[in-house]
């Protein structure tokens, strides 16, 4: 199978593959919105799945605090943590069962540190906040963007931005720092003149909810796989499509998919 092309993730300097694997599944099984369950895979089925990922080309990888153990487990089981582009966030924690928020100086250099801990990582590729909605309250009147970009400067940190629930406030993550994580699907376009501003200005742009999370199957009541990609690909400016999944015959697929879209 052909590996996946990568693309330049805006001006960051950052190449990452037009698939990402999403990391939910890795840590976290409540409060999730897919539409069937699943089992948190064990130890070896997460290093097969890594290195399958590896083998498909892809080289980028999303997660969280609030996906549970999933930068732990990630730490301890790729081969080498520094082989991958990892996205991490800051802002959500989620705990026994439900999330909370801070958007805080202080609590998001709390959370980059252990994260680079967790990760085993001096530095971390991309840091994005982890939106509870409120864009414009954060960007405004929290500390959390202002630290990212002194962590930046520390570098300890070689992108920042947000992973965006309104135009307005993906609008300004992208006049103003380096990646916009924007929804995209046949059934949510909202974030359309976000991307697109993206491109005019050379932002990363990294898709969440491509696939509604695994509703654009077909079996799940969707338009199909396929014409999910063409939809999202088809917008100038898309650097990569986080797909979260733990199946890996799901995975090649999507891969396959995405080559015939990409070609």
């Amino acid at each position: 199978m052909a590996k996946l092309e990568k693309r330049q993730l805006g001006s960051t300097g950052i190449e990452v593959s037009v698939l990402g694997l999403g990391t939910v599944k890795l840590g976290r099984d409540q409060e999730v919105k897919y539409p069937s369950g699943f089992t948190i895979p064990n130890d070896n089925e997460v290093r097969d799945l890594l290195a399958l990922s590896k083998d498909l080309g892809i080289n980028f990888i999303d997660t969280a605090p609030a996906y549970g153990n999933s930068e732990e487990r990630l730490g301890q089981l790729m081969d080498n943590p520094n082989d991958w582009v990892i996205m991490t966030k800051v802002g959500e924690i989620f705990e026994n069962g439900t999330s909370s928020f801070d958007f805080s100086a202080q609590h998001t250099r709390m959370s980059v540190e252990r994260s680079l801990k967790r990760l085993k990582r001096d530095n971390l590729d991309m840091v994005l906040v982890h939106s509870n909605g409120d864009d414009m309250q954060i960007i405004n009147n929290e500390g959390a963007l202002e630290e990212l970009d002194k962590l930046k400067q520390e570098g300890l940190i070689q992108s920042y931005g947000m992973s965006t629930k309104t135009v307005e406030g993906g609008m300004w993550i992208v006049e103003n720092t380096d990646v916009v994580m924007a929804t995209l699907n046949l059934s949510d376009d909202h974030d359309i003149e976000v991307i697109a501003r993206a491109a005019e200005l050379n932002k990363g742009v990294v898709i969440k909810k491509g696939l509604q999370s695994g509703h654009a199957d077909k079996s799940a009541g969707g338009g199909g796989v396929e014409q999910a990609f063409e939809y999202i690909f088809g917008h100038q400016g898309v650097s990569s499509v986080i797909v979260g999944t733990i199946n890996s015959s799901h995975l090649k697929q999507n891969v396959e998919i995405v080559n015939r879209v990409c070609r």
